[in-house]
């Protein structure tokens, strides 16, 4: 930083008070940013009176020619009678304090990196309270055997169950309701999905595995539990066999799964070889009495086969 002069002026209004200000006359503040303080205060140069209270005045000074406030003194009546003014003068003492303001200094922040958001457990905490049997409020008989749950769990996840519980259906106020037509195991297996979202391990032994998947499909399908239907499809659709084909084809049918049917029929009509094994099995004539109509759709597949056409006509 340059050299800098600093003036303190002098304000003698003559109706009011004596006022003082600080100004920066010389040198160059480009680049520096200094404060500056102006204490004032009125001297007896006899000695006789001791120095009036001193008061100060600052500010920022960013470039040469700035004033200062104007820092009031004392009012020239006071003047007049304090016997400071002596022969129409008075002796002022001045402090001036210049500070320079250095740049702050920034030092790098150690970045600490963020826990791991956990995945998502909503699933355990609605599995516990289900295990837990606390709140629930309707008790279903299925088979035999009971299963307690709560109402506003299973209606968020099931439009049917919405319609019976929260709608006009009888079971709106009913504490317990008998399921018919079903397994207790296919329910329960149910339940664990609507409450966690998961679904039983279907490849344990696999053919269990199949029929529970078959089960749970036709269950899916009557409860509206759209993404539960379309895992066991997969599941069924990854485990078509000439064993499992038909019966397999006939729930398709019976549940309107357009593509796992699709693949079903692909699958019977691949070769006459593999036509003819499915034709011997008990799944095919169940398939014929149960669901006749998919046969036009096999024969219609059947037609786009040059070697299936071929063996047949024989």
């Amino acid at each position: 930083m340059g050299q800098i002069i600093w003036e303190p002026r002098i304000y003698l209004n003559h109706q009011s008070s004596v006022a003082v200000e600080l100004v920066s006359l010389s040198g160059s503040l480009s680049g520096d940013h200094v404060r500056a303080s102006l204490g004032c205060r009125l001297v007896d140069p006899r000695g006789i009176l001791k120095p009036s209270e001193e008061k100060w005045v600052s500010r920022g000074f960013y470039y040469s020619n700035i004033c200062s406030s104007k820092l009031s003194l004392i009012t020239r009546r006071d003047l007049e009678a304090s016997g400071y003014l002596c022969d129409d003068a008075f002796t002022l003492e001045c402090t001036i304090t210049v500070l320079k303001e250095f740049p702050v200094k920034t030092f790098p922040v150690k970045e600490i990196p963020m826990p791991a958001v956990p995945s998502s457990n909503l699933h355990k905490h609605f599995g516990e309270i289900l295990q837990s049997g606390k709140g629930v409020d309707v008790t279903f008989v299925v088979a035999g055997e009971s299963f307690v749950a709560h109402k506003v769990v299973l209606a968020a996840r099931s439009p049917v169950f919405m319609a019976e519980f929260f709608g006009l259906m009888m079971e709106k106020s009913s504490e317990q309701v008998v399921i018919k037509d079903m397994e207790a195991a296919v329910f329960k297996a149910l339940l664990q999905f609507i409450y966690t979202d998961t679904t039983p391990e279907f490849d344990g032994q696999k053919e269990a595995g199949m029929e529970m998947a078959q089960h749970l499909l036709a269950a899916a399908d009557r409860y509206g539990l759209d993404r539960l239907k379309l895992i066991c499809e997969g599941r069924l659709s990854g485990g078509i066999n000439v064993d499992t084909v038909a019966a397999t084809l006939a729930l398709a049918e019976q549940h309107g799964c357009e593509q796992l049917k699709a693949r079903c029929i692909d699958f019977i009509v691949r070769t006459p070889a593999v036509l003819d094994s499915v034709m011997a099995t008990e799944g095919y004539k169940h398939l014929e009495a149960s669901c006749p109509s998919v046969l036009t759709d096999l024969l219609a597949s059947g037609r786009k086969k040059p070697k299936l056409a071929r063996r047949r006509g024989n």
